[in-house]
């Protein structure tokens, strides 16, 4: 069964619990700031199961994070138990020559209320809050601006950057998926050489002012805009780093 109080207790979020646009920016949040975005169980050999249960347990039990897959399969679970109307959406992330990855790459949210949002807490280094589903808007918050783009047969989700330019986020289309049919990629994304999560092992966390990152040996600490890394020597090292600072334990 789902247990609601426990996940509220994960996320640290003991607010209103009423499906509305603000209890949804302040859910999204919470989820952000304290579950974070990490792949650490593929470098384990650990294999990630395409189930909704298995992601709750991971995640609210186990005090982990997880990838897209697990972090808004979760948050999904979430939201439906609070009686939000949720969409699993597919999206595709752009390559390093600009082409679009695979259908299914990437698991994004529909949230339906007086009108739609675009939610997501398994993107790493994103929007903090829910985005509305408008295209040509611009959205702006934490000093980040982002805005969906529609582009024909598919919309866009793009950021600002800081010289003005706009970087593509993924594209995604509106066709309501089931968790089912990511299993495929999320398989994918744990065994293949190509993939980005069998590359690098990544850790990452927003916080209030910033954010942490353990990837493979490097911790980056950012605050306020200033950047601090440093290279992590030892296992024992890394370990304690992922204690520290993600509460984490492998």
């Amino acid at each position: 069964m789902f247990n609601l109080s426990a996940y509220l207790d994960r996320i640290a979020y003991s607010g209103p619990l009423t499906p509305t646009a603000d209890v949804l920016r302040n859910l999204h949040r919470a989820h952000l700031l304290t579950v974070p975005f990490e792949n650490l169980d593929i470098a384990l050999g650990r294999k990630i199961v395409c189930d909704e249960s298995t992601f709750i347990r991971k995640i609210v039990e186990r005090q982990r994070g997880g990838f897209c897959y697990e972090l808004n399969g979760a948050f999904a679970a979430l939201l439906r138990a609070l009686r939000f109307q949720v969409t699993l959406l597919s999206a595709r992330v752009p390559r390093e020559d600009g082409s679009e990855s695979p259908e299914f790459d990437h698991l994004a949210l529909r949230i339906d209320l007086d009108e739609p949002w675009l939610a997501d807490v398994g993107f790493g280094d994103s929007f903090l809050e829910p985005l509305r589903l408008q295209p040509g808007i611009e959205q702006s918050h934490d000093d980040r601006t982002f805005r969906v783009v529609d582009c024909g047969d598919s919309l866009r989700m793009e950021r600002a950057e800081r010289d003005g330019a706009w970087k593509r986020q993924y594209s995604f289309t509106l066709t309501p998926r089931s968790l089912d049919d990511f299993a495929a990629m999320c398989h994918y994304h744990q065994t293949s050489p190509e993939s980005p999560f069998t590359r690098k092992s990544v850790c990452s966390q927003a916080t209030t002012d910033g954010r942490i990152t353990l990837a493979d040996r490097r911790l980056i600490i950012t605050r306020q805009g200033i950047r601090e890394e440093r290279f992590v020597e030892s296992d024992e090292e890394q370990s304690a780093a992922l204690k520290e600072y993600f509460q984490i334990a492998l």
